[in-house]
């Protein structure tokens, strides 16, 4: 199993680190750890792509929040689904957006040195979106349907997201001639940057949509349908596939997570798929015992039966009543804990029978009561 190291950690940088503390720190081990810096060493290599993966996450404020609130797990599925990549998680690539900065200190001049090589830089992929949803604890045991509007980045109807004004089209960059990045001789050294003229693509459009400007996108509104499963719990993520902001000019589109949040019941509380409740019992059904009615989440009334000389705080299961298993078979517990309630408003007549039962005790009647003001006469010596 591979241990996930906390990117706060692997920065150097206290948790509450700001954004410029944060691309310092990056900064610094990206030049102390980088492959044409420490002769390909293998373990340098690893840390650079680790600090990079970090510093990816950490420097977009909706990343870092999922990752201050779910760690690693936030992105795990996000990047075992994504096909083209992408998801939360940045992968070690993630950071050579950056990269410029640390090569201008290393070389006098932005881009890759020593690398060789080039190329079209691939199309990327839309971001991921966040949704924060509240639902209810009635919601979260039934499940629901529902929709939901967002303003998202989607591809634009007039060009088709390519970017380009209709009846027109894209030719080859006549800066880097499609190869999408560009090369210059500095000292011993070659090093490759990306294309000014058509950003890494290594075409350039000769007419640009009027709608969007040639960025193949625009934001609009979006109405989507989500499907809330039964046994939701508190975080639980809904994953809306190619539902995120498009990418440019017509690269795939992100993904959408909706995180949801259950709101406090009044009556029940929950732990995972058990629900707790507390239940006021008088002392005359606590002491000859009897039955009482709790309701359920399903409708239902749960009979609980009271057992004779039951003591506050005693809590009493009900087999199958809790919340439905997520995407499972089965319900969990309902635990229905009791609290002995004394009265306050007693009639002359109540008063005369606990004053004629009061006359007949024994001690007996109350083993805990007695055992205890015992030991206090033995401390006492008394």
């Amino acid at each position: 199993m591979t241990t996930e190291v906390d990117y706060y950690e692997l920065l150097e940088v206290e948790r509450t680190a700001d954004g410029a503390a944060l691309k310092s720190a990056y900064r610094k081990l990206a030049m102390k750890y980088h492959p044409d810096r420490t002769g390909g060493c293998t373990d340098s290599e690893a840390k650079f792509k680790a600090v990079s993966e970090a510093y990816e996450c950490l420097k977009d404020p909706q990343k870092r929040a999922a990752y201050d609130r779910y760690g690693h797990a936030a992105y795990t599925n996000a990047q075992s689904g994504g096909g083209g990549g992408g998801g939360f998680r940045g992968g070690a690539a993630g950071g050579f957006s950056d990269l410029g900065d640390i090569f201008e200190t290393i070389f006098g001049q932005s881009g890759f040195g020593g690398q060789g090589g080039g190329g079209r830089q691939q199309q990327r992929r839309g971001a991921d979106l966040r949704y924060d949803m509240e639902i209810s604890l009635d919601e979260a045991y039934h499940g629901k349907k529902t929709e939901i509007q967002i303003e998202v980045s989607a591809a634009c109807d007039s060009c088709d997201g390519s970017g380009a004004q209709p009846g027109t089209g894209v030719k080859t960059c006549g800066t880097c001639a499609g190869h999408g990045q560009v090369r210059a001789q500095q000292g011993f050294f070659v090093v490759e940057r990306t294309c000014p003229s058509c950003h890494g693509a290594g075409q350039v459009i000769e007419s640009p949509c009027r709608s969007c400007r040639g960025d193949g996108r625009v934001d609009r509104p979006k109405t989507l349908s989500v499907n809330i499963p039964a046994g939701v719990d508190e975080g639980t993520r809904i994953r809306l596939t190619g539902e995120g902001e498009a990418g440019a000019r017509g690269a795939p589109a992100g993904d959408l997570y909706i995180f949801l949040h259950v709101k406090r019941h009044a009556i029940f509380e929950r732990d995972g798929t058990t629900l707790f409740c507390r239940a006021p019992v008088s002392f005359t059904t606590a002491a000859l015992g009897g039955v009482i009615e709790v309701p359920g989440l399903d409708g239902s009334r749960h009979e609980i039966k009271i057992p004779v000389g039951i003591q506050s705080g005693k809590q009493i299961r009900q087999r199958g009543a809790g919340m439905p298993v997520l995407n499972g078979r089965g319900q969990g517990d309902l635990v229905v804990q009791v609290d002995v309630e004394t009265p306050t408003k007693l009639t002359a007549k109540q008063k005369e029978l606990l004053e004629a039962f009061r006359d007949t005790e024994t001690g007996e009647e109350c083993p805990q009561s007695t055992g205890f003001f015992s030991k206090l006469k033995e401390i006492w010596g008394d």
